[in-house]
């Protein structure tokens, strides 16, 4: 009587063993999938320190942080400079790591404090995202501007207007309305924000078919069609400046321009990725599809 319960007990464990690996089966197959319409943003910043970033100053090897003019500190990505300094054509950019070409760049920013001193007129209060740049790397030494497309960030002195949100090309051509344009600047239609108040603005990235700047949730400029052209960029060598080669993809930036500036937030929402409706990873808002990504 003994063995025949052991071996019952034995079926019985058996039974339980397959009735829970048919369980794991079918919780398997009816895994749930991602929400299609949710928008996963990255955060490009960790509040914490500038992993997957790297500063490149003017006379200054690429991942040199020149007198620590880029920090974390509370929380927030940061632009300083020390009092006693005076400036010497140190323009400065920090590059995110990742390449895009098709995205959405949100960020909230704003300008505190006062110019460093001896820095330019027109860069007070005054600082950029630079779009669809070259690496960090690839820029010479005193190159003063990498290649790129800057939606430039202006905060206002207190009296008259002076626009946010605005384009400058170094070393770019774009096709802004239905013409070439070829000046450095141009001023959007957005609003003056004074004092130290946060901003919220963000780019649009569509390749080289369409870019916007938007800020406060309004479109205040939009441009096509950019290309490597013109000039307003220096010390930078002459196989990375093939003018006429379409720009649709590049590196993001943030500028030094002798200004203090905070950010809140840095964050990305990627449009390129699977586009298959079947993969579990499908996302609705995609654009590009890069279907190397799929996960079935």
């Amino acid at each position: 009587m003994k063995k025949i319960f052991l071996h019952r007990k034995r079926i019985a464990l058996v039974a339980g063993t397959v009735l829970i690996s048919l369980a794991s089966i079918f919780s398997c197959t009816n895994e749930k999938r991602e929400d299609p319409n949710k928008e996963e943003w990255l955060s490009l910043f960790n509040g914490k320190n500038l992993d997957k970033w790297t500063p490149k100053i003017v006379g200054y090897e690429a991942g040199v942080n020149h007198k620590n003019t880029f920090l974390v500190e509370d929380s927030l990505l940061k632009v300083r400079y020390a009092k006693q300094d005076t400036f010497k054509n140190e323009f400065g950019h920090l590059f995110y790591a990742d390449k895009y070409s098709h995205y959405r760049l949100r960020a909230t920013y704003r300008f505190v404090g006062e110019q460093m001193t001896g820095g330019p007129g027109w860069a007070f209060r005054n600082n950029g995202f630079m779009l669809h740049c070259q690496s960090p790397q690839s820029m010479g030494l005193h190159q003063d501007f990498p290649i790129s497309l800057e939606m430039q960030l202006l905060g206002g002195s207190g009296v008259g207007e002076r626009s946010t949100g605005n384009l400058c090309t170094p070393g770019t051509h774009v096709i802004l309305g239905d013409s070439l344009f070829t000046p450095h600047c141009v001023g959007s239609s957005s609003k003056t924000y004074h004092g130290d108040q946060w901003v919220e603005v963000e780019a649009l990235v569509l390749g080289d078919s369409l870019i916007q700047h938007i800020v406060e949730g309004e479109v205040v400029l939009e441009y096509r069609n950019p290309t490597i052209d013109g000039g307003n960029v220096s010390g930078h060598g002459a196989e990375m400046k093939k003018d006429g080669t379409p720009l649709k993809e590049g590196y993001i930036s943030i500028q030094s321009e002798t200004h203090p500036i905070d950010f809140k937030s840095i964050e990305i929402l990627d449009l390129c990725g699977c586009m298959d409706p079947k993969a579990k990873n499908y996302k609705s808002y995609y654009v590009k599809a890069d279907n190397s990504k799929c996960i079935y």
